[in-house]
């Protein structure tokens, strides 16, 4: 295998990941209605910003992963294994449980630093 062929892999595999983020996101909306979905974005939208206080790049390093070869690839693959364990231990938890937890986590473990 070329060094060629190893990118493009990589990048399908990126390509893949993001396939698989996009069908979640639109399971989880297709399945709640709109006003508890917009009481929703308002509480992540919230945890979001505070987020961004700490990490206001976040969105260019998440840009920046689909682009390196795997990268996304083995970062969707680790937050899919995250959520399988979350879903696992609490049973009636929603897709938005799991975001506030990892937002709150997240938020959480950038105080402590």
């Amino acid at each position: 295998m070329s060094y060629l062929d190893i990118c493009i892999t990589g990048w399908n595999l990126n390509a893949l990941m993001f396939v698989v983020n996009f069908l979640i996101a639109v399971r989880t909306i297709s399945a709640q209605d709109r006003m508890k979905l917009q009481e929703e974005s308002v509480v992540l939208k919230e945890l979001k910003d505070e987020l961004e206080k700490y990490y206001p790049y976040r969105t260019y390093s998440t840009i920046f992963s689909y682009l390196v070869p795997f990268t996304a690839f083995f970062r969707m693959s680790f937050r899919l294994v995250e959520m399988f364990f979350f879903f696992q231990k609490n049973q009636e938890a929603k897709m938005f449980d799991y975001m506030v937890y990892k937002y709150s986590y997240d938020i959480q473990k950038a105080r402590e630093k």
